[in-house]
């Protein structure tokens, strides 16, 4: 049973500020049969993030709970908080029809990778060091030291690129949207 969902399943991972976010969202505007899945996390909301929309905003507690009752397919701590993939939210939408894109950590990759050996993988890459700064700096949602340490990580996860299906590097974002759309459909949407 855990396979049949494999196929339905698109891992997106990057570092903090290169994209994927962004990418994901214009996939789901541009097919009706992608959604994404909503991940918990225990950081807190920014700027105009909604409950249940953008993630399942939780206490430590709440979350060690689920953890516990294995109601997560993946999890992980990033910096100083905790985020999550829904078992039950993930499941819920495949069962609905969909090919559902989970937009995790490199952590969440490998898990999920172990767990369904025949899920999408799909790395992506910023253009270089600097611009995946620039781009942290722009945002304007952390601390001099925040940025320090999401590049110290960035570091490492770029690291495990290549245990991706794919890479794609965001130079450009309607190109990498494309791409990232084409494997999507060969591979998913396509009877790939």
């Amino acid at each position: 049973m855990e396979n049949d969902y494999a196929s339905h399943i698109v891992v997106l991972s990057a570092p903090s500020g290169t994209g994927k976010d962004t990418i994901a969202a214009r996939l789901i505007q541009r097919d009706s049969r992608l959604e994404l899945s909503c991940s918990a996390t225990t950081r807190k909301k920014r700027g105009s993030e909604q409950e249940g929309v953008d993630y399942y905003f939780m206490s430590t507690e709440e979350f060690d709970g689920l953890v516990q009752k294995g109601g997560f397919i993946e999890f992980a701590q990033y910096g100083r908080n905790k985020y999550g993939t829904l078992k039950s939210d993930v499941m819920h939408r495949i069962d609905a029809g969909k090919t559902v894109i989970l937009v995790i950590d490199v952590q969440g990759g490998a898990s999920i990778r172990k767990m369904y050996p025949g899920a999408l993988t799909v790395f992506i890459l910023p253009p270089s060091a600097a611009e995946l700064e620039r781009r942290l700096r722009n945002r304007g949602t952390d601390s001099d030291e925040e940025i320090s340490e999401r590049i110290r990580i960035a570091e490492n996860e770029m690291k495990c690129a290549s245990e991706y299906d794919y890479t794609v590097i965001n130079d450009d974002l309607d190109k990498a949207v494309g791409e990232v759309y084409n494997i999507i459909a060969k591979h998913c949407l396509n009877g790939g």
